[in-house]
Formats: structure tokens, C-alpha cells, sequence
């Protein structure tokens, strides 16, 4: 049970990122609500790892730090998503 409750808490975490990176990000994306999702996942999963690696934070927890660090990631993967796209405007 509790590892359902955390799994829906990265779905739900990685929304609020996903959606805080467009915001954030300048210029108009022709993304969906599903590929946002996912780069905010994306970024959630990048961003605490990489807050780990640095020891403001933990991958298993939300933070301040893991926060900042996972929107600057999906900001980083919401540029690149064109490219993977394959649409190189």
C-alpha cells in the first residue's frame, strides 16, 4: 500500500513540475497534457537524483532543493522535446 501511495505521489508531484517548467519556460510548446506529464516526471526523477548527488536532498523525499533542481531539469527537457520529436523548428 505504501508503495502505491508514493508511486501516486511522483504522478501527482510530476504534473505540478511538468506544468511549473512550461510556465517557467519562455515561448509557446505545442505539447499535450500527457508528454508534460512525463517530462515532469522526467525532471522529478533527474532533478532528485541529482540533488542527492550533491547532498541537499534525497530521490525518496521532497524538498526545496529537489524541487528547484527537477524544474530545471524538465525546463531542460521540455527544450529538447522538439528535438526528440523530431520537429527541429
Amino acid at each position: 500500500m505504501n508503495a502505491i501511495i508514493q508511486l501516486l505521489g511522483f504522478l501527482l508531484i510530476g504534473v505540478v513540475i511538468g506544468y511549473v517548467a512550461r510556465v517557467v519556460k519562455p515561448g509557446r510548446d505545442k505539447l499535450g497534457f500527457k508528454l508534460t506529464a512525463v517530462l515532469g516526471m522526467a525532471g522529478a526523477l533527474v532533478g532528485g537524483v541529482a540533488a542527492s548527488l550533491i547532498g541537499k536532498g534525497s530521490i525518496t523525499e521532497l524538498n526545496f532543493w529537489g524541487f528547484v533542481f527537477a524544474v530545471i531539469a524538465a525546463i531542460a527537457l521540455l527544450a529538447f522535446a522538439p528535438v526528440f520529436a523530431g520537429d527541429r523548428k
